[in-house]
């Protein structure tokens, strides 16, 4: 297991439990405990956990795992709610999508489909397929190269967790567009505070997004379903479609079907 995949597994218990022992990572990640201890030393002079006797636990209250520390968690189930996702959106139309692990996956099935559609088009450059308006660098640096793909990024400050820009700079675009449909990914959904995120700025952003769209789609996986995280984005009533993996408890989806949300399980 390469060093990168040790981080990520780390982070992850982190993010999921808070603290984590030495030998217990050890054990389950089949590698010494004195590889454990150099990772987590590591880690700490990133600022990225909190070194205890023993172990470590999560740096700060509400913790936020870096985007590059994200991708491989339920990477399966992220993919399937992606296409599913990808499969509500028509040709011809405005998307907004906001950053994240899930919805960077959405990104690229909307990029693969928009491909295909323009290699059914006669020869020249292709008219855009989809209008993607995003305030990820991640996404916008897939999207760029595209020639389906009509890309509009906002400005804003960039968040290095997440690649995301944010602030007024981005708020002031956002505020000059029309949006067919946003697509949203989260921290977490919660029955009776509605969207959350950790970072308060990336909340306003992905407010707004909801706010200048039709019609709302949630992308995110069962792990987000019941939690709440720092920030709010808008409550359940603005929201239209949810997609989820399978694993979604029975009673979250009835909480939210009751909200008057569409839920599609995959």
């Amino acid at each position: 297991m390469s060093k990168h995949d040790r981080w990520s597994r780390l982070l992850q218990h982190l993010a999921e439990n808070g603290r984590l022992e030495v030998e217990e990572a050890a054990s389950v990640l089949e590698v010494s405990a004195a590889t454990i201890r150099r990772d987590l030393d590591e880690l700490a002079e990133q600022q990225l956990l909190v070194r205890t006797r023993g172990g470590a636990i999560a740096h700060g209250v509400s913790y936020e795992l870096p985007l590059r520390y994200r991708s491989v968690h339920n990477a399966a189930e992220k993919r399937r709610i992606a296409e599913a996702v990808a499969d509500q959106i028509g040709q011809g139309i405005v998307v907004g999508i906001n950053g994240g692990t899930t919805t960077t996956e959405v990104a690229r099935a909307l990029i693969i489909r928009a491909a295909g559609d323009g290699a059914e088009q006669v020869a020249g450059t292709p008219a855009p397929s989809v209008t993607l308006v995003t305030n990820a660098l991640n996404i916008a640096s897939e999207a760029a190269v595209r020639p389906q793909i009509k890309l509009v990024l906002t400005g804003g400050v960039a968040r290095p967790q997440t690649y995301e820009l944010v602030g007024p700079l981005a708020s002031g675009v956002m505020s000059d567009v029309a949006l067919d449909v946003a697509i949203l990914g989260v921290d977490g959904v919660d029955s009776r505070l509605g969207l959350m995120t950790h970072h308060e700025e990336e909340a306003s952003i992905s407010r707004l997004f909801a706010e200048r769209a039709h019609r709302v789609i949630v992308a995110a996986d069962s792990s987000k379903l019941g939690r709440r995280a720092f920030a709010r984005i808008c409550g359940l009533d603005r929201i239209d479609v949810l997609v989820t993996d399978s694993a979604a408890s029975g009673e979250m989806i009835a909480r939210l079907t009751d909200a008057g949300i569409e839920v599609i399980s995959v």
